[in-house]
């Protein structure tokens, strides 16, 4: 049996690696020309861990860990307004929690690929598709400039939230997306002095309808993420411009980090794809394309991980065609409970996030500063856990 896969995230990843030690034939087609060198910090724990500790991946992502020490809001001249101990919170999780940044997540997933005989995986970047067809039971991909198309027994969509499989085979991103009103963006440059200072703390403006958010890295470089209200049908213009005025006035930290970010950040919606079936015939999609929970659900990388284990859980006694649509609805069954606790978990956090006036911002550092009295901590710790891990 042969697998196409596109997109070259965590999700596709590791369903690659699942797949190839399964016994299939497997390739990876990537429109990028090399992996996507940005992204933002992320915390893996619950259902995430779970799925990596199953199938071997846990070692090559506690290779690639931040140590975070603390997560803290600060307010315009950068002193702490609110602090979170993150020790506490890991020891409340069992001490598995893992604080990943993304482009980390995905070389880790590339490094256990190795596991799998290479003549049965082909990682490729830069493969542009002309076109997509199911024949019977077979897929068609065309890639651009070659005359024959490849053909394999399924064809499996990980190529995000604005997904092309999706498109192509399920209709367009409107009938799926789910906006929460916000954007975000994410790069990695290189600034010294911001980087000793945040050093193994996450650090996040204390601000109304946006923050921005700042990691030292363990080169001189700094990660950040900024979220602010959006309206999806907004214009949106030049991502670099809008980011400028938007975050202006956040402190010289935010000036810092906007006057050196690149010219087209990453900078996209936050949003949520709901769907009532992720498979059809001999095309499934996983990960975001499949059911984004969106960054607010604290799960992207989790849940990548985890359709990635099932799909590989589903398909792995598959050795004919005629088998694999109850192998797909299999995989929809093990992986639709976690999906529903990661969105709803999203849309809570999509209400509080950002606060809209005075009184929703004193209630947030209320609730942080309460963790450092005895007993709340734990307290707070376990209804987050509560929500994220089931």
């Amino acid at each position: 049996m042969k697998a196409i896969i596109i997109g070259a995230g965590i999700a596709g990843l590791v369903a690659a690696r699942q797949l190839g030690l399964a016994g299939w034939e497997v390739r990876v087609l990537e429109r990028s020309n090399a992996p996507r060198p940005d992204g933002y910090m992320m915390d893996f724990f619950g259902p995430g861990v779970e799925a990596s500790e199953r199938i071997g991946l846990h070692p090559y992502l506690a290779e690639v860990a931040y140590q975070v020490q603390a997560a803290q809001y600060v307010d315009r001249q950068g002193k702490p307004t609110a602090s979170l101990d993150y020790s506490k919170f890991s020891g409340i999780a069992g001490g598995k929690v893992l604080t990943l940044l993304r482009p980390d997540m995905e070389a880790a997933a590339r490094k256990a690929l190795e596991e799998v005989d290479p003549s049965r995986l082909g990682l490729h970047y830069g493969v542009h598709i002309d076109q997509l067809d199911v024949h019977g039971q077979q897929v068609h991909v065309r890639i651009r400039g070659r005359s024959k198309p490849e053909v394999a027994d399924l064809l499996v969509g990980a190529d995000g939230i604005h997904s092309a499989v999706r498109a192509r085979f399920f209709g367009p991103e409107e009938h799926y997306l789910r906006p929460l009103g916000m954007r975000a963006a994410a790069f990695i440059v290189r600034e010294p002095e911001l980087n000793r200072r945040y050093r193994n703390r996450f650090v996040m403006t204390d601000t109304l309808d946006r923050t921005a958010g700042i990691y030292g890295l363990r080169t001189d470089e700094v990660a950040s993420f900024l979220v602010y209200r959006h309206d999806h049908a907004a214009p949106l213009g030049p991502a670099l411009a809008r980011l400028r005025h938007v975050f202006a006035g956040c402190g010289a930290q935010v000036d810092r980090l906007l006057a050196l970010c690149p010219e087209d950040p990453y900078d996209d919606a936050v949003a949520q794809v709901v769907m009532d079936s992720w498979y059809s015939g001999p095309v499934v999609l996983i990960g975001d394309a499949a059911a984004a929970v969106s960054l607010l659900a604290g799960q992207g990388g989790a849940m990548a991980v985890c359709a990635g284990a099932a799909l590989g859980d589903a398909l792995g006694g598959v050795v004919a065609p005629g088998q694999l649509q109850p192998a797909l609805a299999r995989y929809e069954q093990m992986m639709r409970p976690k999906i529903a606790t990661a969105q709803a978990s999203g849309r809570r956090a999509a209400n509080s996030f950002l606060p809209r006036n005075k009184l929703a911002l004193w209630i947030r550092r209320t609730i942080i500063r309460s963790t450092n009295l005895p007993g709340m901590d734990r307290l707070v710790a376990r209804q987050i856990l509560k929500r994220l891990a089931k």
